[in-house]
């Protein structure tokens, strides 16, 4: 839990400082240009989930989390130092091998000790210090960046939170004998490109957590990306960007310290139908509801949308994966879910460059809610009545 929430406090830095960064210092106009950023890290952090399970799997966990880590160390100082934006377009690809690497070990850590039947509850409290350390990184960056300027005050708390995950990670345990304890001893028989098929398409449960996965992480990436740019269009300053940015990661990350744990207790399917709905309402509000007493109150039902989605997802497909090919079933759906950064940049960038902010925004609200009911009519419920009874 503490490995994992240096990797969010890594992230969460560039929550609340790159987008305003971009007008700031490098005075980019276009909202396209401005989210490549978020492009670069959404696909570079998709290849490396893809990998992440695989590579778990072959070499350990242990080691592709000091990989991921090792990623980490140039991020901040790229930044600090970059002349010209495709200097921080290249650092966060670094971010993105980061992310996708040792988050998902984490997670798949997490997976390999606790066992099925609380396994909603250990993986809500592997995102919850994720994300509680996202919104805590968030705020100080933005009372950084408002006090001492964009660069290089908040990178340099950046780089910090990396030089510690790094060190915490050498003295870590690999848990992969756990995962050969549960499975008894079987092992991965089916080549990769058949596992992504099922996972991805042909598996009617795990394929609509994939979609509801890329779906909650294009919302997020509309978060991260262009609310702190339609925030400061509204007049807005850092501080208050930096306040909003961390409401929505803190509530999500707190939320999920109760959601994970509920859905071992009634069932998956119904908190991701509610959560994905509920996100759908609260972005919508951003543009039919404004002003910063507003924005407070839906950032936080942003946040309780996301923490009932969040953990319940990756617990579904932990729930149907065969176990042997866990790790690389939990990777596959990670790399359809972190698309959605890149995919909602796009969408985001070339619709509020071409209708205003409020069009895209309205966009990704429409599409969060057409995902939840996909997942209603799709997906079949993964925790069994007598497991539930059991916990």
């Amino acid at each position: 839990m503490a490995i994992n929430a240096f990797v969010g406090g890594v992230v969460g830095v560039e929550r609340s400082t790159l987008a305003p960064l971009a007008g700031h210092d490098f005075h980019l106009a276009s909202r396209a240009a401005i989210l490549s950023f978020l492009i670069s890290f959404g696909l570079v952090k998709a290849a490396s989930n893809f990998v992440a399970g695989g590579l778990a799997d072959r070499f350990g966990r242990r080691t592709v989390l000091l990989v991921g880590w090792g990623a980490a160390l140039p991020v901040p100082v790229l930044i600090i130092l970059a002349p010209s934006w495709g200097w921080v377009v290249f650092a966060n690809v670094l971010l993105g091998v980061n992310q996708g690497l040792a988050w998902s070990t984490t997670v798949n850590m997490k997976i390999d000790l606790v066992g099925p039947e609380r396994r909603g509850f250990a993986l809500g409290l592997n995102e919850a210090s994720g994300y509680l350390a996202v919104s805590a990184a968030a705020a100080v960056a933005g009372f950084l960046a408002a006090n001492y300027g964009i660069r290089p005050g908040p990178y340099l708390l950046a780089e910090s939170l990396a030089i510690c995950g790094l060190a915490l990670s050498l003295i870590a345990r690999d848990t992969s004998r756990h995962m050969q304890l549960e499975s008894g001893g079987a092992v991965r028989t089916r080549r990769l490109r058949r596992v992504a098929a099922e996972v991805s398409f042909r598996d009617h449960t795990m394929s609509s957590a994939c979609q509801a996965g890329l779906v909650n992480n294009l919302n997020d990436g509309m978060a991260w990306a262009l609310l702190p740019l339609f925030f400061a269009g509204r007049g807005l300053g850092l501080g208050e960007i930096g306040l909003l940015a961390s409401i929505y990661p803190a509530i999500w990350g707190a939320g999920q310290l109760a959601t994970g744990w509920t859905s071992d207790l009634f069932g998956r399917k119904p908190l991701i139908v509610a959560g994905m709905l509920l996100q759908s309402v609260a972005i919508a509000a951003f543009v039919i509801l404004p002003g910063f007493g507003w924005w407070l109150a839906e950032s936080a039902v942003l946040g309780v949308g996301t923490a009932l989605v969040y953990p319940t997802l990756l617990a579904v497909v932990s729930d149907a994966a065969h176990v042997p090919e866990r790790a690389t079933s939990v990777g596959i759906y990670r790399f359809w879910r972190d698309c959605g950064y890149a995919v909602g940049a796009i969408v985001a960038g070339v619709i509020a460059d071409a209708a205003g902010f409020s069009a895209a925004i309205i966009t990704i609200a429409c599409l969060t809610g057409l995902s939840g009911l996909v997942v209603a009519l799709r997906m079949r419920e993964t925790m069994p009545i007598a497991g539930r009874a059991l916990n």
